[in-house]
């Protein structure tokens, strides 16, 4: 409650609880975007055996983690996991339009380690017809698909594709995806470029998408005029992974630029980079007052012109 009204009191259009009621402070790590899921399905175990161990080591692509997620040795069903349940805890405590975030199925898909399925695309779909079921009848403002892992494996696009288009229509309201770059611990974890994923990326059933841009740099924007028309920008103007609080001031001139590069009207939202769970709330509540106070500034500079 306290998280949401700080957001509406900096002025925040569309609220977010930050994922607070996933999160395990025992437990300081990404538990709220993949524990809480991964835990809850059946078909998943999270008590690990040396052979298991043996077997997550073994995988190139979870080197940054320390142990497994879950290991998969039945068909994957939705179990406990309530998505629906989540939702309405939050909406009930804020009367702002709210934006709901879910874990994508290249995500979960990527920090399983499957020993039923034996092929990852399989097990992405099976992820994404859980999610599909628990996500369509969520009528939150936003529905928000958070993807941390493709920009670094674009390999991956042909079945990440299927998958995330698959809980993509089922959902009813205004359908975004997250791309970033990771804050594992507050550190980027894939590298890659935009420009690789922007055919995967038109591929997508999505109204927006919401990209990290503060942190890398706004040198791959060009990249974005090849993305359909249909698709907007949520561009990324808040460093999260940085203690400075940016300026309203530079908040205005990122988004200047971006309407610049890529024509009134491609960016429809802006936002953080990712989550603020590595920040102090001075600095995070900081953050929120200078993207709304620099969106002010940009929009009253668009009126004077």
């Amino acid at each position: 409650m306290v998280v949401l009204k700080t957001q509406e009191l900096a002025g925040i259009d569309v609220v977010a609880d930050g994922e607070l009621n996933r999160f395990d402070p025992s437990h300081p790590e990404t538990n709220g975007m993949i524990d809480y899921f991964v835990s809850r399905m059946s078909g998943v175990r999270t008590r690990f055996s040396l052979s298991d161990y043996e077997a997550f080591r073994q995988d190139s692509q979870l080197r940054y983690r320390t142990a497994p997620a879950g290991v998969v040795d039945s068909p994957l069903g939705e179990g406990t996991l309530y998505l629906p349940g989540d939702y309405a805890l939050t909406q009930a405590l804020t009367p702002k339009p709210l934006k709901f975030t879910c874990t994508g199925p290249h995500m979960l898909a990527k920090v399983l380690t499957d020993r039923h399925y034996q092929d990852r695309g399989a097990l992405a779909m099976a992820i994404a017809e859980v999610l599909r079921a628990q996500l369509a009848g969520i009528p939150a403002a936003v529905v928000q698909l958070d993807e941390a892992n493709i920009v670094g494996h674009p390999e991956d696009q042909p079945w990440a594709v299927a998958a995330i288009n698959h809980v993509l229509d089922g959902i009813q309201t205004e359908r975004a995806v997250h791309i970033c770059f990771g804050n594992y611990g507050g550190q980027s974890v894939q590298k890659g470029l935009y420009q690789a994923l922007v055919p995967f990326l038109n591929q997508l059933h999505v109204d927006h998408l919401v990209l990290e841009f503060a942190r890398r740099g706004y040198e791959e924007l060009p990249a974005f005029k090849d993305l359909r028309s249909e698709i907007s920008i949520g561009l990324g103007v808040v460093d999260i992974k940085d203690n400075a609080i940016e300026s309203p001031d530079i908040i205005a001139q990122r988004i200047e630029h971006a309407q610049k590069v890529l024509g009134a009207g491609r960016v429809t939202y802006i936002h953080p980079d990712c989550g603020f769970w590595m920040l102090q709330r001075s600095v995070s509540d900081g953050k929120m007052r200078a993207m709304v106070e620099g969106r002010n500034l940009f929009e009253g500079r668009s009126l004077d012109s």
